[in-house]
């Protein structure tokens, strides 16, 4: 059985993105939350995470004895393992297409992480209206999501970014959690996404 690796996923995108994709895609999976105490490197995280992988964070996912770490390295593992699972879109332009946003999202959005810190249990409009109103940087980020994810729903059909559930919403899952959370406006097609 594979097992995953992850930090609390209220505060931890990167776990959570791997999470979403398995629950979703309905792969069985054991769940292994490791504590955060610190990144020290004597703390009890960072020996634990340390001995599942040479980066030295989560997620890690582990197969027989195989640690795949990074969560887009985990996503395509996942794909190649369940290709009955459909993770990737079956056209070859919007598999194409898919990582492409995949890779975006994993290197950019900066100013939106920075910002907007991943916490699903907390009620940040007040921050999010401010930092909305005082950080151009996240308005632009903001402004590039929204005329992803409004191309991407359109042409496709939705429900999700490529019609069906695929990779690219999982690595989206935290954005979808930023904007709500910090209730950054938003069109009302993208809010339902």
């Amino acid at each position: 059985m594979l097992t995953l690796y992850i930090g609390n996923k209220n505060y931890s995108s990167w776990s959570m993105r791997p999470w979403v994709l398995l629950t979703q895609a309905a792969i069985p999976f054991e769940e292994v939350v490791v504590r955060f105490d610190s990144f020290a490197a004597d703390s009890q995280f960072k020996r634990t995470v340390g001995a599942l992988s040479p980066a030295g964070k989560v997620p890690v996912l582990v197969d027989d004895g195989l640690a795949i770490w990074d969560t887009l390295a985990i996503a395509e593992y996942l794909a190649e393992k369940f290709p009955d699972r459909h993770l990737w879109p079956q056209d070859v332009r919007a598999r194409a297409r898919a990582r492409s946003v995949c890779a975006e999202m994993h290197a950019g959005f900066q100013n939106l992480r920075g910002a907007c810190g991943m916490n699903i249990e907390a009620d940040l409009a007040q921050a999010g209206a401010l930092i909305w109103r005082d950080q151009p940087g996240v308005r632009a980020d903001v402004a590039r999501i929204v005329a992803m994810w409004t191309e991407l729903l359109d042409e496709h059909k939705g429900p999700m970014l490529f019609g069906p559930f695929s990779i690219a919403d999982a690595m989206f899952a935290p954005v979808v959690m930023r904007l709500t959370r910090f209730a950054l406006p938003v069109p009302e097609p993208i809010r339902a996404y």
